[in-house]
């Protein structure tokens, strides 16, 4: 399985801070947000990766993370002009991808948990179920995609709603097989003027074929002012307490 990390965007919410930088590249505790979805890749053995971020920051990007070598991987790197939706940068993985089937994160994702059991069991489901998501608990779920399921199926995605129909949201963790990019090529965008891969998970579902497993420790993005100092506050006590164990 190969792993795509999206990096791009314009990192508006956490403005001034992303005039000078990607939001990725930030710190949150000790390391730079990018390492955490990385560090998620890797503990899944997941070691041919590729990077899509926008040009302005591409050297900065290679210059932190290299080849890969040192992590005992391979990275690649792709350029995503403009901002054209998280679809559309995912759609500049086609060639990368191939025939494989891969595992897709945000960069802003902070996941404390091995996800290689949500790995193994998309391979046993694949012939019933055509991607896979996490999805995970949270106490505001306005603020994302929230999902509804049924049974082991995802019926419905409904993006930051006033009324959520239920406290289980989509990380930002996905599991794709090589036919997804042909949905990605037929996308009309989304009224914010972006191609949007919430747009492919709800085709999915509507078409039965979208499955989840469900994060059992603490999950948060880092993309706002107030998720990066959660993540942050998070990150350090997950070491205190990694630490006192030592």
């Amino acid at each position: 399985m190969k792993g795509i990390i999206l990096a791009g965007g314009t990192g508006s919410r956490l403005q001034p801070l992303t005039n000078v930088t990607n939001k990725h590249l930030l710190p949150v505790y000790k390391k730079p947000m990018i390492y955490y979805p990385l560090e998620t890749m890797l503990k899944a053995n997941i070691k041919e990766i590729l990077f899509v971020t926008g040009g302005e920051y591409i050297g900065d990007f290679f210059r932190l993370l290299g080849s890969g070598k040192k992590f005992g991987a391979h990275f690649s790197y792709e350029i995503q002009d403009g901002n054209g939706g998280t679809a559309a940068a995912l759609l500049l993985a086609k060639d990368f991808v191939k025939k494989d089937e891969f595992l897709v994160i945000l960069g802003d994702n902070v996941v404390s948990e091995d996800i290689s059991q949500f790995i193994n069991n998309f391979k046993k489901e694949k012939t019933e179920y055509r991607a896979k998501i996490l999805i995970s608990k949270v106490k505001n779920p306005k603020k994302y995609g929230v999902v509804q399921f049924k049974g082991k199926k995802i019926i419905n995605i409904v993006e930051k709603p006033q009324n959520p129909p239920s406290n289980y949201v989509n990380t930002g963790l996905w599991i794709f097989l090589p036919e997804v990019f042909q949905l990605i090529a037929n996308l009309r965008k989304s009224p914010r003027g972006e191609y949007e891969i919430t747009d492919v998970l709800a085709q999915y579902a509507k078409e039965g074929k979208l499955t989840y497993s469900i994060l059992k420790s603490i999950w948060t993005d880092a993309g706002s002012f107030e998720s990066l100092y959660d993540a942050t506050v998070l990150m350090k006590r997950l070491d205190d307490m990694k630490n006192k164990r030592t």
